[in-house]
């Protein structure tokens, strides 16, 4: 699979809410810097947040490609990103964030290494 590829089949895992599916585009030493700036580190911290994540049904999100780089074994695609939601109260609120994939060729399939979302006053 090529790179550009690989990044819309893990898009689209997210997108599906797939959780198996998002987890065999992900290496073992991934890690996560949300909006807010926590940091998940490493498969199973990542695979217990996005369960959760994807448990939630009220969430959908818009991307528009900035930009994608492939260089050696290393591929990097930025979005922006619109993200709806609701909040505990059942209040919608809107989140505008950059959104930094960084992948990893590791015996020939690219995988997921760091996934960086940057707050963003963008509308």
């Amino acid at each position: 699979m090529q790179f550009a590829e690989a990044v819309e089949h893990h898009l689209a895992t997210i997108a599906a809410r797939d959780l198996e599916a998002f987890l065999a585009t992900v290496h073992d030493d991934v890690a996560i810097i949300a909006p807010n700036g926590r940091m998940l580190a490493g498969r199973e911290e990542v695979a217990a947040f996005h369960r959760d994540w994807f448990a939630d049904p009220d969430w959908t999100w818009t991307l528009e490609p900035l930009r994608r780089v492939e260089t050696g074994d290393t591929g990097l695609a930025t979005y922006a990103v619109t993200y709806d939601d609701l909040d505990a109260g059942g209040r919608p609120y809107a989140m505008s964030y950059v959104l930094t994939l960084v992948f990893a060729r590791v015996g020939g399939t690219w995988l997921l290494v760091h996934d960086q979302n940057t707050l963003s006053s963008r509308a």
